[in-house]
């Protein structure tokens, strides 16, 4: 049901976004606005993402399977990382746009296109809260990905009512022509604002591809299965995220006299403890070792390694 929750959000998302799109591109082109031809193609770009994220969590909801025992969660990533990249293209093209219609003299907008902005910023606040709320939920990034691309539609659509207001009442109100490019550089700026977007969105879906450890997640494993009664020490948490669950591989220490039954008896216990407390476990796979005091050089006890290395992947 929550995958259901999650693609009915981003096919809502979608349309409205393709609605607006088309909008702002005719309200661009017949009012002379560049900011809004700008915001335009980047609602475009948005609409395109959307349609990756909702086929994102259409594939991640698919069970696991003989050639994919860790199922297909990573979809997710893979499409946050898609509407990254889409973000920085449209960013980039902006910046081109409207250093060429700069050089160019040309008429202010005209002051109806402001009305048109004002509302297209009103529903793309209120689609960002609709579909956050769903991905906070539910734990989902595509669907959060989906989110900001909203937020920061309507971002870079309050950046194109501000330069188009100054485009359009400057020149009357100071008497300097020259505002006119306000237009522009209201583009200009919104092509920045999209570029964050973007890093926020690409840097998470690199990190879980290359199964970065979430150091966060791996301290509540430690602190959940250190609770379990017969654990004597968690030598090794390995966490790696996919879609809306992650992976753990943990090595428990237990007593040494204890029988091998006695033991896989303890590690399943762990295992049941974590997925009660942590819905989002998907898969663990619990190494039982014998409980060994060491200590370390400075007299110090030991203390858990949470994985291979501690330094960020990217």
């Amino acid at each position: 049901m929550s995958r259901q929750k999650l693609q009915k959000n981003t096919i809502i998302g979608f349309v409205v976004s393709l609605l607006l799109s088309i909008v702002k591109l005719a309200a661009g082109v017949l009012g002379r606005s560049s900011a809004l031809v700008a915001d335009a193609v980047e609602s475009f770009a948005d609409t395109l993402g959307s349609m990756l994220v909702w086929q994102a969590l259409r594939v991640a909801s698919k069970p696991a399977d003989e050639d994919h025992p860790y199922g297909y969660g990573k979809a997710e990533a893979l499409a946050s990382l898609g509407v990254g990249a889409l973000l920085v293209v449209a960013a980039f093209y902006i910046v081109v746009k409207a250093f060429h219609e700069i050089v160019i003299p040309h008429q202010p907008p005209e002051p109806w296109t402001l009305i048109v902005l004002i509302i297209i910023i009103a529903v793309k606040e209120l689609l960002f809260r609709v579909v956050m709320k769903g991905a906070n939920e539910y734990e989902s990034d595509a669907a959060r990905a989906d989110a900001w691309h909203h937020r920061s539609d309507a971002i870079t659509s309050s950046a194109a009512l501000l330069g188009v207001s100054i485009a359009v009442w400057g020149p009357q109100l100071t008497g300097i022509n020259g505002l006119v490019i306000a237009d522009e550089a209201a583009a200009i700026l919104a092509s920045g604002v999209i570029l964050i977007t973007a890093r926020h969105l690409i840097r998470p879906a690199l990190r879980e591809l290359l199964d970065a450890t979430s150091h966060e997640l791996a301290a509540k494993v430690i602190s959940v299965a250190e609770r379990v009664d017969g654990v004597r020490f968690i030598e090794k948490v390995l966490v790696r995220k996919s879609g809306a669950g992650f992976h753990l591989d943990m090595h428990v220490q237990v007593d040494s006299d204890l029988s091998i039954r006695a033991a896989h008896s303890l590690g399943g216990k762990v295992k049941a403890t974590l997925r009660k407390e942590l819905p989002g476990l998907v898969t663990a796979l619990i190494h039982v070792e014998p409980f060994e005091q060491v200590r370390s050089e400075d007299n110090s006890p030991r203390v858990p390694t949470v994985s291979p290395s501690d330094k960020k992947a990217v």
